[in-house]
């Protein structure tokens, strides 16, 4: 004789029975558990919140901006010229530096009075504006391998590669991807 289970199912016309303020409470935590588990894993292997600190990337970013950066992406995908990396400074590895990558490992790069030449060729930048150009010179160069060169988009201010060098590929752990606060500069970055 098999055992029989009491069915629960509410008769016609009837309400259904409420549940339990311990199922209640079971269910929220279950849904709670589940999302710190998930915040955890993306926080730790995919996107990371950061805080911009100073102005050396004006216009785009601003001193106190927030982001997300992609700490996953270039452990599939190569880092590429013009990307906006977070990176720890080479001279103190417990600070992290957000910049552009202007070359890549192998490029030819001088600056000649504020103008970046890469490869033999003037660099195009539209993303850094007449009022935030300066007009440093630096001799030629070649980036050495599993090294980028970085610069801010604020050249005047900016601490970069002109005064630390390239930058190891190990001190690179992000590419900053999205702003979210404040709301008005809320965007992807570029």
């Amino acid at each position: 004789m098999q055992p029989t289970i009491p069915d629960r199912t509410p008769a016609a016309g009837q309400p259904p029975q409420p549940l339990r303020k311990s199922s209640i409470v079971g269910l929220w935590l279950r849904d709670l558990l589940i999302a710190t588990v998930a915040s955890v894993v993306m926080i730790t292997f995919l996107y990371q919140p950061v805080r911009v600190e100073g102005t050396s990337m004006l216009p785009r970013l601003e001193d106190r901006d927030r982001l997300f950066i992609n700490k996953f992406v270039y452990h599939i995908s190569a880092i590429e010229r013009g990307d906006v990396v977070v990176f720890r400074y080479p001279r103190d590895p417990e600070k992290s530096y957000i910049k552009r990558v202007i070359a890549l490992p192998g490029d030819r790069i001088r600056i000649e009075h504020g103008t970046v030449w890469l490869n033999g060729r003037a660099l195009r930048e539209d993303y850094v504006p007449s009022r935030y150009r300066d007009s440093r010179s630096m001799p030629e160069m070649v980036v050495p391998d599993d090294c980028y060169f970085m610069m801010g988009d604020h050249r005047s201010i900016s601490s970069d590669s002109r005064e630390f060098g390239p930058v190891n590929r190990d001190l690179i752990y992000g590419k900053a991807v999205f702003v979210y606060w404040p709301a008005r500069d809320a965007g992807v970055v570029r």
